[in-house]
């Protein structure tokens, strides 16, 4: 019977009632509590508990009946006031301003979509209402504008973004929260001065050194029409990227002064103006149908309303920053953006600061890699024959896992094949990563040391592994066969497992820092909350986990688009930093236009990938040791055992709830891992049988669909 009663205590728990948003928050003012100790208190994120507090998003048991006991407390401290008595109305005096009464606003000033519960604006963001016609479209959860937190910067009060369209001849602004202006502007030259002087959009920097988010405009199709662009870019448009020089538009800002970066006018236009002292004037045009939004990461997300829109990619840009293109190009400005390349020097004797480099960061010049370390067609290596193959003892070559094996006997007779896959497996391996932060420098015959990031020829032929298991040295699995160059992490591993190194040459870079680590904490974060806004949270019990993930994305597919693009922004970004050239005219031999980069370092990525697939075997190897089963198939961050069962937990090890130390973890943070997917040992055997012994079933594990003979790319 306590069972009973414990469930049934459980249940009103769950649904334990709360005050409206705005009481909340009165509530916690009026005892004089942060959301940082209301957070701390219920051991959540302050970005949770805010988002709780403006009814964003809803608390889950145990914290929903924890908050919910903090408000009722509150309540009985500080009582609201009794509402009015029924009676005529009573006229309310207009907000006065430092200049006098509220004033009306100016003609063609931005106007919002509003009840009469909406709260008053200062004179200076004045706006008359409208009426919003939702009869054409759906609009988003929030149709008013809430009173903004206290920790809004009043220059970015209508947030990061705004979604821009047009219905019935009316230019609107769709921005986060439900917020909708009218648009004044005529012209694009007009919109963008619009969006950097009245909007109040943008996005306040993400550390001290660092640069104010600039404005984000994502023209609709109508909007496209209305300023005079195409609705889509013709053929050879689209292989160029960007539309042509003489383009009417792009005129008009020039005539404006306006100036566009080297890109053009493409899909994302950075439209700009040379900067005013410390202020910048410059704009980010988004236009989804020209393919801005890559369907591989924002599946459906150009064909959504505009509200829906906007709050999508609000979310986004809150959680991980303002995109500045696609889901790799905002990878790597998220790394800028949390280690700006100066900083303010300190005064001279005229008082004033010059700029200077800024410590950890990259700088503001590119550095020339390694000869390893260089992808075929580099300049440094124009001096090699046309057609030459480089071997692993002439390039850097760390890769991503891709291996598998036949299965045994043992395994043949077990039902199921069982996938488990590593959530932020890239992301993982940058946390912690002590990588190169300026140019390498050639050692001949060095000791090696595993906390000196760089490049080693070393020969590791005698570390001797499991045969069952992929060789930790080789994106393959397969053992080396000679000396190969190597990244520190891997190097390092063989020195933990027991074997003497001596590496014949290095690259390596005196100066490092754990450049990545603010980087991985941002997109853990942002990862961490969506995931929790899709029900999936920390702290959950293995079974409880699995549960939980079962139908997760379809809780909120927009959410569920959110997510992939964060984990897009993960990998894009690690393989950005060895962006290869694009697009025709390019020959071998020259440069092209990444290498001006200062983030074009594929000695970092080589370093993130290193650690990851080292990160993989560890687990793999700790797994073997404690239950003799080896996986059958790994490929990148996925790997395949035969089980009886067909869940995670039919070969995971876990005693009394607790999983195998240093072994493979269920859960949601970056490092643990989730169901991938399951077969049958009898769907492997036909797949191979019509495919080919080699065929990676990692790859194909989660459908079961084999759409092509696997060729390993």
């Amino acid at each position: 019977m306590s069972e009973l009663f414990d469930a049934v205590d459980a249940l009103i728990a769950s649904a334990s009632a709360l005050p409206p948003p705005a009481e909340r928050e009165r509530l916690r003012k009026a005892h004089g509590l942060t959301l940082d100790q209301v957070a701390g208190a219920l051991k959540v994120r302050r970005a949770t508990a805010g988002a709780w507090e403006s009814g964003k998003t809803e608390p889950r048991p145990p914290q929903r009946e924890a908050y919910a006991r903090l408000l009722e407390k509150l309540a009985a401290l500080y009582p609201a006031a009794p509402a009015p008595a029924s009676g005529p109305p009573v006229s309310v005096p207009a907000p006065q301003t430092a200049a006098g009464p509220a004033a009306v606003p100016r003609p063609g000033a931005a106007r919002v979509q509003a009840t009469a519960t909406a709260p008053a604006r200062s004179a200076s963001t004045a706006r008359t209402s409208r009426p919003a016609d939702t009869s054409r479209r759906p609009v988003a959860k929030k149709t008013t504008k809430e009173p903004a937190p206290a920790t809004v910067d009043p220059r970015f009060e209508n947030g990061p973004l705004a979604v821009v369209d047009v219905e019935d001849g009316k230019v609107s602004a769709y921005c986060v929260g439900g917020l909708v202006l009218d648009v004044p502007a005529k012209s694009l030259p007009a919109l963008v001065d619009w969006a950097l002087n009245e909007a109040r959009l943008g996005a306040p920097r993400l550390v001290h050194n660092g640069s104010d988010a600039d404005p984000l405009i994502v023209l609709t199709e109508s909007a496209c029409e209305r300023y005079g662009l195409p609705v889509r870019l013709s053929q050879e448009e689209r292989l160029s990227g960007r539309l042509p020089e003489g383009h009417k538009v792009i005129k008009q800002l020039e005539r404006a002064d306006w100036r566009l970066t080297r890109r053009g006018f493409g899909p994302w236009a950075r439209i700009y103006r040379p900067a005013q002292g410390a202020r910048r004037n410059c704009a980010q045009l988004c236009v989804p149908s020209w393919d801005a939004l890559d369907v591989r990461h924002w599946n459906g997300t150009a064909l959504l309303p505009p509200a829906e829109l906007a709050r999508l990619l609000g979310t986004y840009a809150t959680r991980v920053m303002t995109p500045r293109g696609s889901t790799a190009v905002t990878g790597l400005e998220l790394m800028t953006a949390l280690h700006p390349p100066t900083r303010a020097g300190e005064p001279d004797e005229t008082g004033r600061r010059h700029s200077e480099h800024n410590p950890g960061s990259l700088g503001k010049q590119a550095v020339e890699c390694a000869p390893c370390e260089a992808p075929d067609g580099h300049p440094l290596l124009a001096h090699l024959p046309r057609f030459h193959q480089r071997t692993p003892a002439e390039m850097l070559m760390e890769e991503a896992y891709d291996w598998a094996r036949p299965l045994t006997d043992d395994e043949c007779l077990k039902r199921y094949l069982v996938g488990i896959d590593v959530n932020m497996a890239f992301a993982a391996g940058a946390n912690g990563a002590i990588v190169g932060l300026g140019a390498p420098t050639h050692v001949t015959r060095p000791v090696f040391d595993p906390k000196l990031p760089g490049s080693w020829l070393v020969d590791l032929t005698h570390v001797a592994t499991d045969e069952r298991l992929p060789s930790p040295f080789t994106p393959r699995g397969n053992r080396p066969e000679g000396p190969a160059w190597y990244a520190t992490p891997t190097v390092a591993y063989a020195v933990e497992l027991g074997y003497p190194v001596a590496p014949a040459e290095a690259y390596v870079r005196y100066e490092n820092g754990r450049f990545l680590d603010g980087w991985y904490q941002r997109l853990r974060d942002a990862y961490v909350e969506t995931m929790a806004d899709l029900g999936v949270t920390a702290g959950l019990t293995p079974a409880g986990f699995l549960t939980a993930m079962d139908g997760y994305r379809q809780r909120d597919p927009q959410l569920a688009i959110v997510l992939s693009a964060v984990k897009a922004t993960v990998k894009g970004g690690i393989g950005k930093l060895r962006e290869r050239p694009h697009g025709g005219g390019w020959r071998p031999g020259e440069p092209w236009p990444a290498l001006r980069r200062p983030t074009w370092r594929p000695d970092i990525r080589a370093a993130v990938i290193s650690r990851t697939r080292v990160n993989m075997h560890r687990k793999m190897l700790k797994h073997a040791a404690a239950t003799g089963q080896c996986p059958v198939a790994v490929l990148s961050d996925c790997a395949v055992y035969a089980a009886d069962g067909p869940s995670p937990l039919d070969f995971l090890p876990y005693k009394d709830g607790k999983p195998l130390p240093g072994g493979f973890r269920l859960g949601v943070s970056p490092g643990m891992v989730k169901h991938e997917g399951t077969q049958t040992t009898l769907w492997a055997e036909a797949v191979r049988e019509e495919h080919g012994p080699g065929l990676n079933l990692a790859r194909y594990l989660k459908d079961g669909h084999v759409t092509a003979t696997d060729n390993g790319e």
